[in-house]
């Protein structure tokens, strides 16, 4: 059973948050504060923290940062409509989402669902790629390790995070098409508001980097109203 720590100093949203999530069964543990969560961290396994940054008397800006520090668990934030600043601080903290309040519990949960799916699909893909020292392909070599790509010339191509994180996703699925979700998915960009075009706008990074003439692929290949496909054979080499 999924284990929920809800951090909110309002009863009622504990309650909504407790109740709601329990009837898909999810087991909530629901806290006022930082000490009621370290509390529960420290003696339970928690799956996912639902983390309100306007908590009282607290900065929840601190909790996240100390919380990330010292776990990987996946973090929702909850802000008010319009705490923008907040958001963007919150997600650069490192929390993987957030939700802004008042909130529907159907999209809370769709939101916890969809995280957890990104967590475990992202743990599987390291598992993955943790004995993999490189992929080769079509005279091009991505060395993990190093976190470099190398053109067929030899020359290094800078990659931004998000476009190594995309590139790897292709590379662990050659020839296969891959819907813009799974590649999201599996490369961990998690913006909801901003989905396909994440993809779209890695891709075409790619494109200009790698392809010999972009506006005509030939290694990252779109398959329309699917998704995209890594068209070259890829070889692995590992330690």
């Amino acid at each position: 059973m999924t284990h929920v720590l809800a951090v909110d100093d309002d009863p009622s949203v504990r309650d909504l948050i407790a109740t709601y999530l329990g009837d898909y069964d999810m087991r909530v543990t629901a806290v006022p504060d930082e000490q009621g969560m370290s509390k529960v961290l420290a003696r339970e396994a928690v799956d996912l923290v639902l983390l309100d940054l306007r908590l009282k008397g607290e900065d929840g800006m601190d909790i996240a940062r100390r919380l990330r520090a010292e776990s990987k668990l996946p973090i929702i934030i909850l802000t008010g409509r319009q705490d923008d600043a907040d958001r963007v601080m919150g997600l650069e903290l490192g929390a993987d989402d957030y939700l802004t309040k008042p909130f529907s519990p159907r999209v809370l949960l769709a939101r916890i669902r969809a995280l957890l799916r990104r967590t475990r699909m992202h743990e599987t893909l390291a598992d993955t790629v943790a004995n993999i020292r490189a992929y080769r392909f079509a005279g091009w070599d991505l060395n993990l390790r190093l976190r470099r790509l190398s053109a067929p010339d030899g020359r290094a191509v800078p990659l931004r995070n998000g476009e190594f994180n995309l590139l790897i996703a292709f590379l662990s699925a050659p020839q296969r098409v891959l819907a813009r979700e799974q590649l999201l998915d599996l490369s961990r960009l998690h913006n909801a508001e901003v989905y396909d075009r994440s993809v779209d706008v890695q891709v075409g990074r790619l494109r200009r980097k790698m392809e010999e003439n972009p506006r005509a692929p030939t290694l990252i290949v779109t398959e329309r109203g699917a998704g995209y496909v890594f068209k070259a054979a890829v070889d692995v080499v590992r330690d």
